[in-house]
């Protein structure tokens, strides 16, 4: 599209968003001097779009009240933001307050969009799974992320080039497997041909992407969110936690989720041996919470790799279970110090300045 005709649809755009807008203010956004603003105003007079003009300190241009707008014109770019924003907030509830309006904004949408555009969003949204609501993640590059939907879609086999956290810059040849938002990221889960195994990779710095020829057949295997919340609770970090606590999956995952921590089920009720602080078997010295649920809850196994563990201790008291520190022993002594803390600060007597 020329330049001067896109700037006319993105002044369009910009008066259609209500109020009244300054000569300087359109300049600015639409990167012009103000004589130009005024050359763009008349095409869209000549176009019947009924542009007022207000004079004065205060004035500026706006579109007269009751206008029709025209149809719906989105850049690819643009498309792929409000269908992820509608996809996102369904997928975190956001549906539930407004009943099936998502599910038909998403619809109209597609029809008006270019079939290419369509088919490669439809694929898009077939490859991508949330692991937690979308929050703040902002919208990868569609240069990037549609080729890469593409082929988890199709399993066609790709060619990236990719920027590790250390800098160091590769080229890399891909079996895709899918797409997962998680925690304000964008990372694709796909079998690495250069490096002979499984791989993650953040979308952010994937610079270039190329489709290959030909197609592969997809493996057996976790679904791409689960094997992204195992490789990055297993990914190479300075320490190795493992801890055994009582209580369910469930309950320890609301303080420490999938993505940081593995639990490992607590087994079924009978299998506990003798002091292996299995089921119906509290370690020496632990405290009676006054939970009812931990009479029957099993203990599991909780496996952390991390860069610090300053911030560990207080996120085992919000567990408000029974739990055993088995490596390393830095945190005992940390967990020792954090309650040491709290035992000074609870007998403190408020007269004291």
């Amino acid at each position: 599209m020329p330049r001067p005709v896109a700037r006319v649809l993105t002044l369009l755009e910009l008066l259609q968003s209500g109020g009244l807008r300054t000569a300087s203010e359109l300049a600015g956004r639409l990167g012009v001097d103000e004589r130009t603003v005024r050359h763009y105003i008349g095409h869209l007079t000549d176009l019947d779009v009924p542009v007022e003009s207000v004079r004065g300190r205060y004035g500026g241009y706006r579109l007269a009240p009751g206008h029709r707008m025209p149809p719906l014109m989105l850049s690819d770019d643009e498309a792929l933001a409000v269908l992820l924003g509608l996809v996102g907030g369904r997928w975190a509830g956001a549906a539930s307050a407004t009943g099936t309006a998502g599910d038909t904004a998403t619809a109209k949408i597609r029809r008006v969009l270019p079939e290419r555009l369509r088919l490669r969003l439809d694929a898009l949204l077939g490859a991508l799974a949330f692991t937690a609501p979308p929050g703040e993640a902002l919208v990868p590059d569609s240069g990037i992320l549609l080729p890469v939907a593409d082929a988890v879609t199709h399993h066609r086999p790709v060619s990236i080039r990719y920027t590790a956290s250390d800098g160091r810059r590769s080229e890399r040849t891909l079996h895709p497997h899918g797409l997962v938002a998680h925690s304000g990221k964008w990372y694709l889960t796909a079998a690495d041909l250069t490096a002979g195994e499984d791989r993650t990779f953040r979308l952010d710095r994937i610079t270039d992407v190329r489709t290959l020829p030909g197609s592969f057949e997809p493996t057996e295997g976790p679904d791409p969110a689960e094997r992204l919340l195992t490789a990055l609770a297993t990914a190479p970090y300075r320490y190795e936690v493992s801890l055994r606590v009582q209580g369910t999956a469930e309950h320890i995952h609301a303080r420490l989720p999938a993505g940081i921590a593995l639990v490992e089920d607590p087994p079924p009720p009978g299998d506990g041996k003798p002091g292996d602080g299995g089921p119906g078997e509290a370690e020496p010295g632990d405290a009676d919470t006054g939970d009812a649920d931990t009479e029957t809850d099993g203990w599991s196994r909780v496996r952390l790799r991390v860069e610090r563990l300053d911030w560990l201790p207080a996120v085992l008291a919000s567990l408000d279970r029974p739990f055993v520190i088995e490596r390393p022993d830095e945190l005992r002594d940390l967990v020792a110090a954090f309650a040491e803390r709290l035992r000074r600060s609870a007998r403190r007597d408020p007269r004291d300045g």
